[in-house]
């Protein structure tokens, strides 16, 4: 265990180490990010960050780590990875479209799929018992690593917060993996904190004020490598294995699902970029770069919190976690205006219940 954490350190220093390099190579490629209306940087800033990240988790899982790894495994999604790393260096150097953007998660998903096999065999619903996926293992599989993965991307609008936001992430499920799920094979937590490490090694270079942005390099990169370890790590748990992985990345997953929401409401594409996510409002509201950030990673470590609980609930327990969970964070997308500054129906309906409670 010592060696592991020593080796782990070791990955975090390598990291931080290397990203200043990739940063003269990010001027070198051309891969920079102009200031525009959507953005918030002032000035042109080099992306492809991940490719920091990458490059130490490669190293790490190839060269520290190795003899930990199952062998086909780990190269079946380092060839993944490689595609990922490719879509994203060609997005942030050229400016690809959403269709092939999504064209190369597809791809790398399919690796994941049938070369490393890792997928989603079955699922386990409350009341209803355990649902063997059969021929809809492959879309569920896919859309899962498809979601996940865009939902990090579009997390990814202030300095440091994809990353902080993946750390805190990541650092839950690999602790979770690790003491409390028996179905989870060792390797996979040691797997998921080496990832952690490199992102850890990246965040100074990253946190406000930036000197490198992740670009779509970085952001799809742990976006895919999060939807990947969730579907190996947090498997076959029971009801858990549905609302664990759910839970821990309630920021990046919450963001998504109300974008997509706002934008059917207000009849507009929901691929159409908007500046209403959730650190936009946060700063609409008032909040600094850093305020906000850090607001959010907060909201991370509460998420994180309550996914450690699951483990150690009852049934009911879990269920009632549940409910407390999706109140509390309606209450909370409806108080900062995510959807809209007219759309409450929750808080209208507590306000409306107050009103004739107090007229009887």
């Amino acid at each position: 265990m010592f060696n592991i954490i020593v080796k782990l350190f070791l990955t975090m220093i390598i990291a931080a180490i290397i990203t200043p390099f990739v940063r003269k190579l990010a001027f070198v490629l051309g891969a920079v990010d102009n200031p525009n209306a959507r953005r918030v940087n002032k000035k042109p800033m080099p992306t492809v960050g991940g490719l920091a990240i990458f490059l130490s988790f490669t190293f790490s899982t190839f060269v520290l780590l190795r003899p930990q790894f199952p062998t086909h495994e780990l190269f079946s999604v380092f060839l993944a990875e490689c595609i990922i790393i490719l879509t994203g260096l060609i997005d942030d150097i050229r400016e690809l479209k959403p269709a092939q953007k999504m064209l190369g998660i597809f791809i790398a998903s399919l690796v994941v799929y049938f070369l490393a096999g890792i997928k989603m065999t079955y699922v386990v619903l409350p009341f209803f018992g355990s649902f063997q996926l059969g021929w809809l293992s492959l879309p569920v599989t896919i859309f899962w690593i498809l979601a996940i993965t865009n939902a990090v991307n579009l997390i990814d609008g202030l300095d440091g917060l994809a990353t902080g936001v993946s750390i805190i992430a990541l650092f839950t499920m690999g602790v979770i993996g690790y003491f409390f799920l028996t179905t989870t094979d060792t390797y996979v937590s040691i797997w998921i904190f080496a990832m952690v490490a490199s992102l850890l090694g990246f965040l100074p270079h990253n946190f406000h004020p930036a000197k490198i942005f992740l670009g779509d390099t970085g952001a799809l990169f742990i976006g895919f490598m999060i939807a990947v370890f969730s579907l190996k790590g947090l498997k076959n748990v029971t009801f858990v294995s549905l609302i664990i992985p759910i839970v821990i990345l309630g920021v990046p997953i919450t963001d998504t699902v109300y974008a997509m929401l706002r934008r059917f409401l207000n009849n507009r594409p929901i691929s159409q970029a908007d500046r209403h996510h959730l650190h936009h409002r946060l700063m609409q509201l008032g909040l600094s770069h850093r305020q906000t950030v850090l607001v959010i990673y907060g909201l991370s470590l509460v998420f994180s919190f309550i996914a450690l609980l699951y483990p150690v609930s009852s049934f009911w327990g879990g269920i009632l976690l549940t409910i407390a969970v999706v109140i509390g964070l309606e209450l909370f997308v409806e108080s900062i205006g995510l959807v809209g500054e007219n759309r409450q129906p929750l808080l209208h309906a507590i306000q409306h219940l107050v009103k004739r409670l107090e007229k009887h």
